[in-house]
């Protein structure tokens, strides 16, 4: 029941059920209804299971979004498990459906819109464009190698392009489709957005990281910099799922180390944003 209570319809949905009714299209949207819902509901599942914070659970007409109060901190195989909760569940409801029409419970038109509203859902989901369920795939797997700033970078950027594609293709085969016109304008506008909020979404990372939401982090990343490196800069070299003790270099040697909770401290606490990283060796 706590989850049903933040369950929200985006209202393109209900222009969609709006279409529907009009068309005699009722039962299919709501297919796409129980279908999406499902979805969502696995991706909050888990992510309740993990003790996440959610928000908010929105329904689309293609797909939805959890939104919650965990911002990159929680180690990558909570946030990879939470990302597959969710596609996860086509594989038991296309079973489910083939028992039904097995037993002859539903006929052969309704199991065969079913079956194709659920792989058409889960394959679309799985492209790797933010903000589905693939394109937060590939940042988790950027997030591996990159920085937390480059990694959303990167997965942007190839959001984008990969979008452009689907967007040229999609609209070449289907210029008329209402539905195909909403997702374009959906994902445009969210990559949008995600790259105008960019740095307002590291902020919230480095402040949970700030105020301890890291207990999940086991894995310890050195960063070596030199003492006469921005503290902004260095913040800037933090990475998902992992903790970073700093290495400060003068003159080539080192001169002394700093844990990451020492330097967020000087940022956000004492309001060291242009201070350099090695004023800090004599503070603490």
């Amino acid at each position: 029941m706590n989850l049903l209570s933040k369950i929200k319809i985006h209202p393109t949905l209900w222009f969609v059920i709006g279409v529907a009714i009009l068309t005699a299209h009722f039962i299919e949207v709501m297919m796409l209804l129980l279908i999406v819902f499902i979805h969502e509901m696995g991706h909050a599942a888990c992510a309740q299971y993990f003790k996440w914070r959610i928000k908010s659970i929105q329904l689309l007409p293609f797909g939805g979004a959890v939104e919650t109060e965990e911002y990159g901190n929680k180690s990558l195989k909570e946030d990879l498990a939470v990302v597959l909760a969710g596609p996860l569940q086509h594989i038991w409801l296309i079973g489910a459906a083939f028992l039904l029409h097995f037993f002859s419970f539903i006929s052969s038109d309704l199991y065969q819109s079913f079956i194709y509203m659920n792989l058409m859902l889960l394959f679309f989901n799985l492209l790797p464009i933010w903000p589905l369920d693939g394109g937060r795939l590939l940042f988790i797997g950027v997030s591996l190698y990159c920085t937390f700033l480059d990694a959303q970078k990167y997965t942007l950027y190839f959001s984008a392009a990969f979008a452009v594609v689907a967007f040229l293709t999609w609209v070449f085969l289907e210029p008329l489709n209402l539905n195909i016109w909403l997702i374009i304008f959906f994902i445009s506008l969210s990559l949008i957005m995600e790259w105008r909020q960019r740095y307002f979404a590291f902020m919230r990372f480095l402040l949970q990281r700030h105020y301890g939401n890291t207990n999940d982090l086991a894995k310890l990343k050195p960063i070596m910099v030199d003492s006469q490196e921005p503290i902004y800069k260095v913040l800037e070299m933090f990475q998902r799922g992992c903790k970073h003790p700093v290495i400060i270099m003068k003159n080539g040697r080192e001169s002394g180390s700093l844990d990451e909770t020492e330097i967020l401290h000087a940022y956000f606490s004492e309001k060291m944003t242009h201070g350099e990283i090695g004023d800090l060796l004599y503070s603490y």
